[in-house]
């Protein structure tokens, strides 16, 4: 919960008219630049601007304006508040120029085809949209659904392929890889302890018998005389 000056200029120009106080002091307190509280106290800044009293919203005491006039060095804090609102954490929804919302459900169909494993939430995260839109693009029943084309968010601006890649790394955390499809290289753990096959030496019974050849020779002389008789 964060405990900040509220209109730190028009409390500038107040402390400088009702108050002792140094421009350091004024210009820490209110998270100006010296020169600028200067130029205040001189009239040249901040004229149309009515001063503010921090006394009356109850975050300064005069108390502790009193003991930043006697010390110069003496640093104003600001007053616990009363109520404190705790911050909003709610983040705004992304927003997507007007010339680029009619591209937002042909990226929508791109994701829900590309990425199936993608939440609605962050479909919507990433193409600023609602999940009335992703249902009715995932069922096929948007009123342009015959003329949407898929195309890639990032490629027509709508968001950066960064975020697309971190929306999709926690979509698929937890999840098993999908199994190789067709053929794939062996792990190098399988790999490095095969030994190359080893081939046998020619042995010598594989030698040309000559007797062989020579029969085979005369046999093939003595068919054509055959079949001139």
């Amino acid at each position: 919960m964060a405990n900040t000056l509220l209109m730190p200029k028009a409390t500038a120009v107040w402390l400088v008219d009702n108050t002792a106080l140094s421009f350091d002091q004024i210009a820490q307190f209110c998270s100006l630049h010296p020169l600028e509280v200067k130029a205040i106290a001189d009239g040249e800044s901040a004229q149309g601007i009515k001063g503010m009293d921090p006394i009356m919203t109850g975050q300064l005491s005069r108390d502790e304006i009193a003991k930043a006039e006697k010390d110069e060095n003496y640093r104003l804090r600001l007053s616990d508040p009363k109520v404190r609102v705790p911050e909003s954490k709610r983040r705004s929804p992304r927003y997507t120029p007007l010339s680029k919302r009619q591209d937002r459900p042909n990226a929508i169909l791109w994701l829900v085809r590309n990425h199936p494993e993608l939440k609605d939430a962050q479909i919507s995260r990433l193409v600023g949209t609602t999940k009335s839109t992703i249902e009715q693009i995932r069922e096929r029943k948007h009123w342009n659904a015959a003329n949407l084309q898929p195309m890639d968010p990032v490629t027509l601006g709508l968001c950066s392929q960064i975020d697309l890649d971190i929306e999709v790394q926690r979509a698929s955390a937890g999840k098993p890889a999908p199994a190789p499809v067709g053929d794939t290289l062996l792990p190098a753990s399988m790999t490095e302890r095969l030994t190359p096959a080893v081939t046998k030496p020619k042995e010598e019974d594989d030698e040309l018998d000559a007797d062989a050849v020579f029969a085979k020779l005369s046999a093939l002389k003595s068919k054509p005389e055959n079949d001139e008789e």
